[in-house]
């Protein structure tokens, strides 16, 4: 069984309502919780189906935060899995039904992220090594043409994306996620409103199990890049990822250099 939670804020009523449609065909669902941080309810979301609990928040909680309220209930009901996603991710139930069977078989696997592409097919590099500093500013604010390299030795670029993957790092865009993993990651560091939540997550769930990149199961993730055009959000982004490195290390993060260091050997061997 599994639990998925998606948050929304003033959310496309016809994609919502088509993506939960499909994820109701899932044979092992137990409860898919819509959490919505809009400044009013979308009473429709609130009617899709029994096996749907519409949650309005009446307040934008953020990222994190509101996910913790549906992965506490998956917690509580002792769910064995719970997927964290997108309101703008593209997947069939079958592939769901996929990951879960091998969260089943390998025990040892605390998050899985599949393939993710776009909606022209072309790939998404969202397995990643944990980020410098360098890495996340530079990749903002500097030339593209100079950032290049450094860019696809973070994206792990030279792996190919073709074969599993533990990797320290996977985009909170889809995280299958064990609850036991993320019980004793202690969920979401509610400390972040938005952005740099997901790098938290993944690095502490990744000390004690297995962070598998998983490209035999593909999705479509219509990636908005929204602190790209808003100035709200750049801000936004900003202040999370500078609560991300006071929290890790800035310059100092032996732990950081630990596991990218084993990463990127694991990826030279292959």
């Amino acid at each position: 069984m599994f639990n998925i939670s998606i948050v929304l804020y003033r959310p496309d009523i016809s994609q919502v309502t088509g993506l939960v449609t499909e994820l109701l065909h899932c044979r092992r669902l137990r409860r898919i919780y819509l959490l919505d941080n809009s400044p009013s309810a979308s009473e429709p979301l609130a009617k899709i189906d029994k096996k749907v609990r519409y949650i309005y928040n009446n307040a934008n909680l953020g990222y994190g935060r509101a996910h913790n309220i549906a992965i506490r209930e998956s917690v509580y009901y002792d769910t064995p899995y719970h997927l964290v996603m997108n309101a703008d991710i593209i997947v069939k139930a079958a592939d769901i039904d996929a990951l879960c069977d091998f969260m089943d078989a390998n025990p040892e696997v605390g998050q899985l992220m599949p393939k993710v592409v776009y909606p022209d097919g072309s790939l998404q590099y969202l397995a990643k090594l944990l980020p410098t500093p360098f890495d996340l500013f530079g990749r903002r604010f500097l030339p593209e043409w100079m950032m290049r390299r450094r860019t696809a030795r973070y994206e792990l670029r030279a792996s190919g994306y073709d074969r599993p993957m533990n990797v320290p790092y996977l985009s909170g865009c889809f995280m299958f996620l064990r609850t036991k993993a993320v019980l004793q990651a202690r969920l979401f560091d509610e400390r972040y409103f938005m952005y740099s939540e997901d790098i938290d997550l993944s690095r502490t769930i990744h000390c004690d199990w297995l962070t598998l990149f998983y490209p035999s199961v593909t999705i479509v993730h219509n990636h908005a890049r929204g602190s790209y055009h808003s100035l709200h959000l750049l801000w936004v982004h900003i202040i999370n990822m500078c609560r991300y490195f006071n929290k890790w290390g800035w310059i100092y993060d032996p732990e950081r250099r630990f596991y990218n260091r084993l990463t990127l050997e694991a990826i030279s061997k292959k």
